[in-house]
C-alpha cells in the first residue's frame, strides 16, 4: 500500500506543476495592443463635454490604459503632420480591445463624438511583454 500511496502523490504533484508550469508560461508573455487615434475636433468645447469625459470613462471600464491623450506638443518627423489631438490607448489584447471598440455603449458613443469630430483610429500589436 505504501508503493500505491507514493505513486498517487507523485501523480498529484506531477500534474500540480505541470498545471503551473502551462499557467506560468502563458502569464509570462502577453502580446499588447495599440489604438491610435487622430482626431480633428470641429468644436473643442462639446467634443470635450458630451464626448470625450464619457469616453475615457468606457475606455476605463473595459480594462483599457490611456499613454497619451490630447493635444501635447506633437513634433512631426517625416511625412503628413498628425491630426491636432492624438490618443494612444493600451490593451492587453487585441480581443478586449475589440471587446470595447464593438461594444453597444462605445457604439452608441461615438454617434455623439462624429458630431463634433472625425477621427482616424487604427490598432497595433505591440511586441511581447514578460511579465515578472
Amino acid at each position: 500500500m505504501g508503493t500505491n500511496y507514493k505513486l498517487a502523490l507523485a501523480l498529484i504533484v506531477s500534474a500540480v506543476t505541470f498545471g503551473a508550469a502551462v499557467q506560468g508560461l502563458h502569464a509570462q508573455v502577453s502580446t499588447p495592443v495599440y489604438v491610435i487615434e487622430e482626431i480633428d475636433v470641429s468644436n473643442l468645447d462639446s467634443y470635450l463635454k458630451e464626448y470625450a469625459v464619457k469616453s475615457l470613462a468606457l475606455v476605463n471600464k473595459f480594462g483599457g490604459r490611456r499613454l497619451v491623450i490630447g493635444s501635447g506638443k506633437i513634433t512631426p518627423i517625416e511625412g503628413d503632420r498628425p491630426k491636432a489631438r492624438v490618443v494612444v490607448l493600451q490593451w492587453e489584447s487585441m480581443e478586449k480591445m475589440q471587446a470595447w471598440f464593438n461594444s453597444p455603449a462605445n457604439q452608441e458613443l461615438r454617434k455623439i463624438g462624429d458630431q463634433y469630430a472625425k477621427f482616424r483610429i487604427f490598432a497595433v500589436e505591440g511586441l511581447p511583454l514578460k511579465s515578472n
